[in-house]
């Protein structure tokens, strides 16, 4: 029997703490919401961003987030100014759109809301508790996650806070634009140009 969008949300909360307020849409209608977020102003907008699959961002209360990634079934996106993450989970019947804090782990987050889904699903569940989100589900993403080298993700933790410091990255980038130094401009812009394509964006 399926579960509530109530208890499917306390239960994706209570799992991963780090996501910090949920809704629950049927089509473009919210039809469960936690009390701290009301998105029913931008919901439409969010679902057909989502729908049309080739959306860069969406807006929710205000606030940009970037799209990282854009399928059926998943939608994950980011504040570039670190203001959290929205993740996003649908299937036929339901979606459930959750903000995840800027310290929570998107992909793991990612593959709890798709589960949180599945308890709302009248059909039989297509996501088991163990399961781990592959190239059916959009990609290596996830399963990458538990090969991933630790010195290697630390090493990519250290360059995320070098980015968000306003002493680090930006303060090196605002420096040189002050100089009109043409070449390291230059650098940057290819630079800013291949991340946009790896992440597809």
């Amino acid at each position: 029997m399926p579960s509530t969008p109530e208890t499917a949300v306390y239960k994706l909360m209570q799992k991963d703490p780090s996501i910090i307020a949920a809704a629950v849409l049927q089509g473009n209608n919210v039809i469960y919401s936690t009390d701290n977020w009301d998105i029913s102003a931008d919901a439409g907008k969010v679902v057909s961003s989502w729908n049309s699959m080739n959306a860069q961002f969406i807006m929710i209360s205000g606030v940009k987030y970037s799209i990282l990634q854009c399928t059926t079934e998943r939608l994950v996106a980011t504040s570039i100014r670190g203001e959290g993450h929205i993740l996003g989970s649908k299937d036929e019947e339901h979606k459930i759109i959750v903000y995840l804090e800027p310290d929570g782990e998107p992909m793991g987050a990612t593959m709890d809301t798709a589960r949180a889904l599945a308890e709302l699903s009248s059909k039989s569940s297509y996501l088991d508790e163990g399961a781990q989100l592959g190239s059916s589900m959009g990609g290596p993403v996830s399963t990458a996650s538990a090969d991933i080298d630790p010195q290697l993700k630390g090493e990519i933790q250290s360059f995320l806070d070098w980015i968000k410091d306003n002493e680090g990255l930006s303060g090196y980038i605002n420096y040189y634009l002050q100089q009109n130094n043409t070449q390291i401009i230059s650098q940057l812009s290819k630079i800013y140009a291949e991340l946009r394509q790896i992440f597809g964006v």
